[in-house]
């Protein structure tokens, strides 16, 4: 229930309600926050008040302006239009639900490692998370087969925690974990648990109501003997929606799963293969290229549904 009541108060009770107010506010204010993937040092760059003060909004021992409250207003409203100023003053369950989120997920941790910011991963997974559910397929190159490409199909959809479940596999090896929008990131925390390995990516995170294709790099254990970590570029695009039948859900992940994960010789186009591979070291690098393996923004091919990234072979 939301309190519509002015915080200038003169009684004892008055005063309670004042703390009891400026308390409510701060907790919403953190849920704010990590809605917008934003830290309390970029909020305070972002009004250009000091970060001292920004700390004092977010302990409860003081409450912004009516001028700041209608800026911090403006950037809740960048990822919630509807959201209007009166909505502060929400208790604190009520606020999470603005935001379409479970305030009891918040509270819980998941099961295994304790991850620090659990409670913001959720929050930006319920906010941007529904754009990445569907069936991808990714296109890296090969560690086998030099000059070749390899595809794995994927499945992103929301579990019970409220963060997107990966299900990823190709030739008999499945790989299972999470797809985590943080920022302008996506990141990827999956194990195989075929061969018992972990694997790790980042990719360049989109906006919008429907992502249809990402990149980024894999961190993975190379199939030598030694198994040496090995750092490789992915392109990922969308092959199809989910239905919401878990059952047929899951049946066409396999169909696509069971696909030979070797790309038959000139299928993946000539920009994605050198977009995939490209020269990197003190060499490139003094000739203009990279010193680095990166895969940044300014050269993404991260796309929403405006652009045509459907691989041909699934085009009607």
């Amino acid at each position: 229930m939301s309190v519509r009541r002015s915080v200038t108060f003169g009684g004892d009770a008055d005063s309670r309600f004042a703390v009891q107010m400026i308390s409510m506010f701060s907790e919403n204010l953190r849920l704010a926050l990590k809605m917008i993937s934003m830290t309390s040092a970029q909020l305070a760059a972002e009004l250009g008040t000091h970060k001292s003060v920004v700390s004092r909004w977010l302990n409860g021992s003081v409450q912004p302006t009516p001028h700041n409250i209608s800026r911090l207003t403006a950037l809740v409203q960048t990822q919630v239009k509807e959201f209007r100023i009166l909505d502060w003053e929400r208790e604190p369950v009520a606020f999470a639900e603005l935001f379409g989120v479970n305030p009891g997920t918040l509270k819980h941790k998941a099961p295994g490692l304790p991850i620090a910011i659990w409670d913001q991963m959720v929050a930006t997974s319920a906010l941007r998370g529904k754009a990445y559910e569907g069936f991808f397929r990714s296109t890296r190159p090969s560690p086998t087969h030099p000059g070749r490409f390899v595809h794995d199909h994927g499945m992103i959809r929301r579990d019970e925690n409220g963060l997107m479940r990966l299900t990823m596999g190709s030739a008999g090896t499945v790989v299972e974990g999470w797809m985590i929008p943080l920022h302008n990131q996506l990141y990827c925390i999956a194990a195989d648990v075929t061969g018992g390995t972990l694997l790790f990516g980042i990719f360049n995170g989109l906006g919008g109501s429907q992502v249809n294709a990402f990149d980024g790099l894999c961190l993975i254990t190379g199939s030598d003997l030694g198994r040496a970590p090995t750092a490789t570029p992915m392109f990922c695009e969308r092959v199809g929606v989910l239905t919401g039948d878990r059952a047929i859900d899951d049946a066409r992940w396999n169909e696509l799963a069971a696909q030979n994960p070797v790309a038959p010789e000139g299928s993946v186009p000539e920009h994605i293969q050198k977009h995939l591979v490209r020269d990197i070291g003190p060499t490139p690098f003094g000739l203009g290229g990279d010193l680095l393996l990166a895969l940044p923004l300014a050269r993404s091919l991260s796309r929403g549904p405006d652009f045509d990234t459907q691989p041909k072979t699934e085009r009607s």
